[in-house]
């Protein structure tokens, strides 16, 4: 068989496997609670893997690497700050909202947690959650979709259109059957393919180039400052890429994991077990990129046209052209995993926060289902139609959304939780302000010093307060679920379990 071949056979069964994970699922959901949040019955290894793939799709493989073959370990801020926030995501907001939404009319979304939360009647607040979650998805997922494209097109030399359809048919199929519950276990086993190979080729091409020396006398034959973390970069720039990790507390497609653990104690597995597994992975990521460096520094015969693509030809050079094909499927693991978490939470924004709303029947356990699974459809259907056309600025919109979600629902989870204060027109206010202050300062000069995410995120976090302090006024269903939700952090209770 050719290289090639067995490339294919690689990714045949990497595809077929993530098929049959979807069918398990499938078998498994008998309702919309199963079908948007698995029961609330995550064990917290499992969630956590499903958070840290969901969470870091191809930058994590492609896109970092890449950033520091090209410009040396000062592109490690963004890691930095991501693997922080990640940290105080689980610490704090995970086993808070994994209460507060069980407490609070068994909220199944963000949208209709802050209107239970905060005790909505106008509905205005679900609403705007549900819009914003729904156009900003729209795109990122049609963005995965383009990077599947990709991959294939610079991978095995087939068309864009070709590629990105298999992408999209695979994903939508697990998605579309197995729902919330298919998402999160096809994670898990793309999460642990994610690992190895971030594992085994750092390791394998740091024996290749001879070790520590090596490495580090062939990055200096280049540019020594390659080594150096601040290199060429101003405290502003740093801030900058280091704040990234502000976005966790408001990204749905990671926090509504948190939802679905079977009880907020499991929070702490669940946080050594995804911090674990990104600290490796975000590490292996470095590596690669520093052994590509030295590895083609020492090999001048060879040539690597696009940085991003360095995972990619080290693990092609080092490897058995099978062995290459699985290490290949990471990377589309790491693509797929993203757009069927996302998928799933456009689903629930249409049928459970949108759909709900304007019905006025009442949906069985099947109906919901069926309902989901037409959401999904409809969500992939409109961002393959935007994909299609292999727009850059929905690639550059990645960027954008993660500020957008960051600055829109961060403070707003954060306040909800930990303030009581809160009220509605204080977190529809920030929530606006928010998402206005990321498309104003974004598409301005400005980006060009500070990340949007940074502005946007304290004018929301500074209206939601002013406001709140203005129209505060006692309610005591509200303070009685305040308290139910922290002593479930501290009240140990008997897990939900999966069958």
């Amino acid at each position: 068989m050719t290289d090639q071949t067995f490339q294919y056979l690689a990714m045949a069964l990497y595809m077929a496997a993530m098929l049959g994970i979807g069918w398990y699922a499938y078998r498994k959901t008998s309702d919309l609670d199963d079908y948007m949040l698995a029961g609330r019955g995550l064990k917290p290894g499992v969630a956590a893997l499903s958070a840290g793939a969901s969470d870091m799709s191809g930058w994590l493989l492609l896109g970092l690497p890449g950033a520091i073959y090209l410009s040396g370990l000062i592109e490690v801020w963004i890691a930095i700050g991501l693997t922080i926030g990640a940290w105080l995501n689980w610490k704090f907001v995970a086993p808070r909202l994994r209460s507060y939404t069980e407490v609070s009319n068994n909220s199944i979304t963000v949208p209709s947690f802050l209107e239970n939360r905060l005790k909505d009647r106008s509905r205005v607040l679900r609403v705007v959650s549900g819009v914003i979650i729904l156009v900003f998805f729209t795109f990122y997922v049609s963005s995965g979709m383009v990077a599947g494209g990709v991959f294939f097109e610079s991978s095995f030399n087939s068309s864009y259109t070709l590629g990105m359809i298999l992408v999209a048919a695979v994903t939508i199929s697990y998605t579309l059957f197995g729902g919330f519950m298919g998402a999160t276990f096809t994670d898990v086993a793309q999460g642990i393919l994610m690992l190895i190979a971030l594992i085994v080729v750092p390791i394998i091409g740091f024996v290749q180039v001879g070790g520590f020396t090596g490495l580090t006398d062939s990055i200096r034959a280049i540019d020594p400052s390659m080594l150096e973390f601040v290199a060429g970069g101003s405290i502003l720039a740093i801030i900058s890429a280091a704040a990234w990790g502000l976005g966790y507390f408001g990204q749905p497609h990671i926090i509504v994991r948190f939802m679905a653990l079977r009880s907020p104690q499991d929070a702490t597995a669940g946080r050594r077990i995804g911090i674990s597994w990104m600290i490796l992975t975000v590490l292996g990521a470095v590596a690669t990129a520093l052994v590509g460096i030295a590895y083609f520094e020492q090999n001048p015969q060879l040539t690597l046209e696009d940085p991003e693509a360095v995972f990619l030809a080290l693990s092609q050079a080092f490897f058995h052209p099978f062995v290459a094909g699985i290490v290949l499927a990471a990377v589309l693991a790491a693509i797929m995993s993203t757009i069927s978490s996302q998928l799933v939470v456009c689903s629930s924004a249409l049928v459970e926060d949108l759909y709900n709303m304007v019905s006025k029947r009442n949906l069985t356990a099947k109906q919901g289902v069926v309902l989901g699974r037409l959401g999904v459809l409809v969500v992939a259907i409109v961002a393959i139609v935007l994909a299609s056309g292999r727009n850059e600025s929905i690639l550059a919109l990645v960027a954008f959304a993660w500020a957008g979600f960051g600055a829109s629902f961060g403070p707003t989870v954060l306040l909800s939780l930990f303030w009581r204060k809160l009220t509605m027109p204080g977190a529809l206010s920030g929530m606006i302000v928010g998402a206005v202050v990321v498309f104003a300062w974004g598409n301005s000069p400005l980006a060009a010093t500070m990340y949007e995410i940074v502005p946007a995120f304290f004018a929301n976090l500074i209206v939601a307060v002013v406001i709140s302090r203005l129209t505060w006024k006692p309610n005591a269903e509200i303070e009685a679920e305040f308290d139910a939700a922290v002593r479930g952090v501290s009240e140990r209770k008997e897990p939900v379990t999966v069958s």
